[in-house]
């Protein structure tokens, strides 16, 4: 920030809000802290009453993003070409779901005493052709080639 005398516009209150928001919710500070600071950020009139706000907080507030690349060995159900491949837990999730609306679909046609509408095609069939089809087109893919 610029010479600690100077004044300070809202737009630099503002941004000394937005960045206690974020240590706040990394934990660097607790919610009375951040109500306190944020309070004495707006009524803040200089740099220097600004700086000292975050004066004991990290300068840059780190990303938290995890490694796009998945560990030796893993499995991970996003490819390396940003798409989704059909592993085998998707396979179970997709049987899971396949046998609990078949049990409600079946269910309400017993209560009913009639066969109803077979609606479970809905949910099955379009997510099974699409499990089906990255399976297939994924078979040829493995840790040796090159893309």
């Amino acid at each position: 920030m610029p010479e600690p005398h100077l004044r300070a516009a809202d737009a630099d209150r503002a941004a000394v809000a937005t960045a206690l928001g974020q240590h706040m919710s990394a934990g660097r500070l607790s919610v009375e802290e951040y109500d306190e600071r944020l309070a004495r950020a707006y009524a803040a009139k200089t740099y220097g009453e600004l700086d000292a706000l975050t004066a004991d907080l990290p300068s840059a507030v780190p990303s938290a993003r995890p490694d796009p690349r998945p560990a030796a060995g893993s499995t991970s159900t996003v490819d390396r070409h940003g798409g989704w491949d059909a592993d085998p837990q998707s396979w179970r999730s997709w049987a899971t779901t396949s046998l609990i609306v078949l049990t409600i679909w079946a269910a309400t046609s017993l209560a009913s005493w009639e066969f109803l509408y077979f609606w479970p095609v809905w949910v099955i069939g379009p997510w099974g052709a699409v499990l089906l089809a990255q399976t297939l087109t994924r078979r040829g893919d493995g840790p040796g080639r090159l893309t």
